[in-house]
Parts: structure tokens; C-alpha cells; sequence
């Protein structure tokens, strides 16, 4: 009978593993970057590089939602209302001078030492950029490709690191498409993967998001002026005044597509 019996729950808990996970959607977003495998069969098709695409959205996350080497502290629950997440190693290693205070609220509450991840968001659609991620989409465009370009930034008080109107938006246009001004190039060869949207709205297993993205994450993080956040929160195309929060990292191999 005990046999019986530990067969049954084993059975019942080997059951509530497979079938506690989102059914039926796509691979799922951020992940581990370092980590390539994922056995998500859905699979859809790369979008084209963001250079022959129409920028649509800019916004930015409080903590790194996505997992690197170089940014794999974990930020714990947060005392700021978002947790989660995870902080460049850099943070911990600034000078007291990028760590000064600065004066007034920063994006409803950054300061320096914290962690952002910043997305460009790019679509297929004959779009213009504007608030939110529905400036991807269009009534004659509701499928569109997307892709995000990533990077992960330390926020440091000092005017000498990368300030953030140079990679802006401001109308620039290139091609006939609308690009931002610079995104960084510098920070390693961005992992490129199919994946989903992000944010705090989906968890890591049970909520997931339906649209298909194709991500491409710079591995490194990078020194951000704060005081150049801080302006462009003050006014800004996409009516962003302060970060996103942040979704839990997908770990499950059912919800993550193979990185090649």
C-alpha cells in the first residue's frame, strides 16, 4: 500500500510540475543570457536589424530584468515598489564621487549606484514613435515584427559618463526610418534570442505574454549619467516619467527558446 501510495503522489506532483507553466505560448522573456538552451517549440521568424525598422518606444526598467554575467546581483524584493531584478557588479565598486546625491526626485525615485535596463523598441509597422508599446502597432499593422534592443546601465553622478540625450530619439530619422540617435556598441556583442514582451504585468511561469519579439541584449553594463535621465524624464516623446518594474527571470526550459 505504501508503494501504492508514494507511486500516486509522485504521479499527482509530476503532474502539477508539467502542467505548472503557461501552455501553448511562445518562448517567454528575460531570461538568463548566458544560459542558451530552451526547449519552447513555438518559433517564429528574426525580426530584421533594427536599422531596417521604425523605432517606436522608449522606456527603461528599474533593475535589469535580464540575467548576464556582468549584471547577476540579485536586487531582492526592492524598497522602492518594484524588486526583483538584478544590479551590475559596477555598482558596487563607484567612487563616493558618482555616488553624490543629486537634488530632487529622479524618475519617481532612481539614485545613483541603482541599475536600468533600457529598451528601444523597434516595429515593422509604418509607424511613428509615441508612448507606450501600442505606437507598434497600427490599424493597418497589428502584427507587426518587434524587436528590442537592450542595454543595462549604472546610474553614476558624474557628467563625463554616457549621457543619455545622445541616444534619444528627437525626431532623428535615417533611411526613412526613425531611429534613435546611438545605441551603444561598445558593450559586447548584444545576444540575440525570440522572446516575448516583459514587465511585471506576466510572472516567470504561470502569466505569460502572447506577442513574439526578437531581444538583443548587450552582455556588458555601462556607466549612465543620471543627471541625463533625470532631463529626459522631465520631458520626453514617449511620455516616460519614471522606470517600468521589472518581470521575474524565465528559467523554465518549456518557456525559453535555444539561444544559437
Amino acid at each position: 500500500m505504501r508503494k501504492v501510495a508514494l507511486a500516486s503522489v509522485l504521479s499527482v506532483l509530476s503532474f502539477a510540475s508539467v502542467a505548472n507553466v503557461c501552455e501553448g505560448y511562445g518562448p517567454q522573456t528575460p531570461r538568463d543570457i548566458d544560459s542558451l538552451e530552451g526547449t519552447n517549440k513555438r518559433i517564429f521568424s528574426i525580426a530584421p536589424p533594427s536599422e531596417q525598422m521604425n523605432l517606436c518606444n522608449i522606456h527603461f526598467h528599474n533593475n535589469a530584468e535580464h540575467k548576464a554575467k556582468d549584471f547577476s546581483i540579485y536586487a531582492g524584493e526592492g524598497d522602492k515598489g518594484y524588486g526583483g531584478g538584478y544590479m551590475c557588479g559596477i555598482s558596487k565598486e563607484l567612487s563616493a564621487a558618482e555616488l553624490k546625491p543629486v537634488k530632487g526626485k529622479v524618475c519617481g525615485g532612481l539614485e545613483p549606484g541603482d541599475t536600468i535596463e533600457m529598451h528601444w523598441v523597434h516595429s515593422s509597422c509604418d509607424v511613428k514613435p509615441g508612448a507606450g508599446l501600442g505606437s507598434c502597432l497600427s490599424d493597418t499593422c497589428a502584427n507587426p515584427n518587434l524587436r528590442v534592443e537592450t542595454q543595462v546601465f549604472t546610474l553614476v553622478n558624474d557628467s563625463s559618463a554616457m549621457d543619455f540625450n545622445d541616444m534619444d530619439y528627437d525626431g532623428n530619422m535615417i533611411d526613412g526610418y526613425h531611429q534613435a540617435k546611438m545605441i551603444p556598441t561598445t558593450t559586447g556583442a548584444p545576444v540575440e534570442f525570440l522572446g516575448s514582451t516583459t514587465g511585471p504585468s506576466y510572472d516567470a511561469a504561470q502569466k505569460c505574454s502572447p506577442l513574439q519579439v526578437t531581444w538583443s541584449v548587450r552582455p556588458q553594463c555601462a556607466k549612465l549619467d543620471i543627471n541625463s535621465i533625470a532631463k529626459w524624464c522631465e520631458s520626453n516623446e514617449f511620455d516616460e516619467k519614471k522606470s517600468h518594474g521589472v518581470r521575474q527571470l524565465v528559467t523554465d526550459k518549456r518557456l525559453l527558446s535555444v539561444i544559437h
